[in-house]
């Protein structure tokens, strides 16, 4: 049975699923065919994001730490960042050589906003679920947000399947996503949040005891590795499906769907592995099927076949996204989880700006061929990083035992 806060918390993920997947999903294909943007440009809209997460989220982290409540923050930064999607509609009046330019510098002030929403829900959600309750509500969560999104964005490709040039029709996705952003702050202020009490402890801005924590210093190393390679190649993906395999709104929006029909049915296999086993190393099998995607979608241009890799990745993705988020958790001692969830999304926000970008040198230099290749191989090291810290945690505990 779940609780009143788990509840809410199902239903603000998912309108906050389609408000992101009707603006997000579509923002490279809107780059390309409407805007004009360049590769160079389409690299940035996967690498801003990151950039203003990386300046923000310290500030963001400082200003939490001193609130005693942190909903009615959170919701006014969703507000915000929801807002300037009226922003997004009037970008195609800017004057041409400059919309995408114009259209990149709103994603970066959107992402101000957002980077303080982001944290404070990890921190708010994070003392709301019980640790006994977080491997079964977040598969649970993950599972119905998917679903969530994968009928709004199957909707949204068969409605739009003949717009891809239409940039009104873009103008308009975005406004219905507007939408959804205020339905977001409706349920974010429905939770009910246990006020703390202001400390000094709160109210400093860092404490780098976490450091000295083993398991938390080896997370941060491997998920930091896997977060490089995973992220490197989110540009040339973007730009092998629009230029390369020419895939129209609707079949970007089906390679969506295929990836999230298989993410609904896997996020509770995961789980149960991760309980059998461990987070850690269901994540070396999760890293090891990652590295199998670039690979794959370079063997071919036909749109059904990419739709298949795209159901493969799915299987893989479901797991990232679960275990990686309840081995952050898990990893972060109770008493500084505030400060282990600032650190590494600082962290994952500098890895997140420069491999993007590397990716995109990458193709210019040695062709999207061999950039996937590389790529591939390169997340085959980030899954032997995990099993590098699975067998150092378990040498970590059988030391700690015999000293006790």
């Amino acid at each position: 049975m779940r609780t009143y806060n788990e509840r809410i918390s199902i239903y603000h993920g998912m309108v906050s699923t389609i408000a992101i997947n009707l603006a997000g999903n579509f923002y490279p294909i809107f780059a390309i065919s409407i805007l004009g943007a360049t590769n160079y440009q389409v690299g940035l809209i996967s690498s801003l994001p990151p950039l203003i997460a990386l300046v923000m989220t310290i500030p963001a982290a400082i200003l939490l730490n001193r609130l005693e409540s942190q909903k009615k923050t959170v919701a006014m930064a969703v507000l915000v960042a929801r807002l300037l999607f009226i922003l997004l509609i009037g970008v195609v009046y800017v004057s041409s050589p400059y919309q995408a330019w114009a259209f990149l510098i709103i994603i970066a002030l959107m992402n101000i906003p957002a980077t303080l929403s982001n944290i404070g829900w990890q921190t708010l959600i994070s003392g709301m679920i019980k640790d006994e309750r977080r491997g079964v509500f977040f598969s649970d969560r993950n599972r119905l947000l998917t679903i969530a999104g994968m009928i709004s964005t199957l909707v949204i490709g068969i409605i739009m399947k003949n717009q891809t040039t239409n940039a009104s029709a873009y103008q308009w996705l975005f406004f219905v996503a507007l939408l959804f952003g205020l339905g977001e702050v409706f349920f974010l202020m429905k939770h009910k949040e246990k006020v703390q009490p202001s400390t000094s402890l709160k109210k400093s801005s860092m404490n780098w005891s976490i450091f000295k924590d083993h398991g938390y210093k080896w997370f941060l190393i491997a998920a930091l590795c896997f977060n490089f390679t995973w992220q490197m190649s989110w540009g040339i993906f973007n730009i092998y499906n629009v230029r390369i395999a020419e895939a129209t709104i609707l079949w970007i929006s089906i390679f969506s769907v295929a990836n999230q029909v298989v993410q609904i049915f896997t996020f509770p296999l995961w789980k149960k592995w991760a309980e059998q086993k461990s987070n850690t190393l269901m994540l070396v099998w999760a890293a090891l099927g990652m590295a199998l995607v670039p690979f794959l979608t370079i063997l071919s241009t036909n749109l059904y076949y990419l739709t298949a890799v795209s159901a493969i990745s799915g299987f893989f993705i479901s797991g990232v996204v679960l275990l990686l988020f309840n081995l952050l958790l898990e990893q972060s001692p109770v008493e500084n989880r505030t400060y282990c969830i600032t650190t590494y999304n600082v962290l994952l926000s500098f890895v997140a700006f420069i491999a993007p970008q590397i990716g995109i040198l990458l193709l210019e230099g040695i062709g999207i061929q061999k950039s996937m290749e590389l790529n591939s191989m390169l997340r085959i090291v980030s899954a032997l990083v995990f099993l590098l810290m699975y067998a150092q945690t378990r040498k970590f505990k059988k030391v700690v035992l015999v000293k006790n």
